[in-house]
């Protein structure tokens, strides 16, 4: 079963044409990377995704339901979440509180309750940290700050730009221990991110994009013992 479709989709932002006619397929319960240098189109793909751009062409499937021109809101409830690239916590508010703003749209407060107990056994230092402010946590543990927020929606479908921007490697190691962690719980991870190295060791499929066009895609291990993406994307 597919769990996102995406079909000849076109982005514009006015004159600048930012997606080209993308496909993309992801298979449900994977992990699949999104790669490219910066102003690849990476992130013009998690705003159509997502609904916080509308595409001028084109088609968006999420699990066999037509969402592309429905809302962020809309889509958030249907079980797709983002982590955004730079994170985009609520600064002065706690931890527990931008936990808990990630389950804003659910009625069901007791399991809420449950779920942010599970995001602080999950998170051990968010657990230890639930009355301090996110302003005043490190680059890695606002990170795991936004994973967090994100799985308090429950999502189906989760969406991470960039999740290792910043990071020193032992706190990005970290990071993507947890990113497979949730791929195991049974939620599909779309993993955009220009760490190529760190994308296709966790991802089983990968697309690579190029001035809004996908140009190669293949299974993970392939692209990452291809020559051409070794030099291109691997420093190698």
């Amino acid at each position: 079963m597919k769990d996102l479709v995406v079909t000849d989709v076109h982005l514009h932002y006015g004159s600048v044409h930012a997606l080209k006619g993308i496909s993309i397929e992801i298979e449900a319960g994977a992990i699949v990377a999104l790669i490219g240098a910066n102003g690849a189109g990476k992130t013009s793909t998690v705003n159509a995704v997502m609904g916080l751009r509308r595409v001028t062409s084109g088609q968006i499937l999420y699990r066999e339901q037509d969402i592309t021109r429905l809302s962020a809101h809309d889509i958030n409830k249907m079980g797709i979440s983002l982590v955004p690239e730079g994170r985009q916590l609520f600064p002065l508010l706690t931890v527990e509180e931008n936990l808990l703003m990630g389950a804003y749209g659910r009625k069901d407060r007791r399991q809420v309750k449950v779920d942010l107990q599970k995001m602080c056994e999950t998170f051990p230092i968010l657990g230890e940290r639930r009355t301090q402010l996110a302003q005043s946590m490190s680059g890695g543990e606002q990170q795991m700050l936004a994973i967090g927020r994100a799985l308090m929606s429950r999502p189906g479908f989760l969406i991470l730009d960039e999740p290792s921007l910043g990071l020193a490697p032992m706190i990005v190691q970290e990071i993507f221990r947890i990113i497979n962690q949730i791929r195991q719980d049974g939620t599909t991870v779309l993993l955009v991110e220009q760490n190529a190295n760190l994308a296709l060791a966790s991802a089983e499929y990968a697309y690579v994009l190029e001035m809004g066009a996908i140009v190669r895609h293949d299974r993970a291990p392939v692209l990452r013992s291809d020559p051409a993406i070794k030099e291109a994307y691997l420093g190698t």
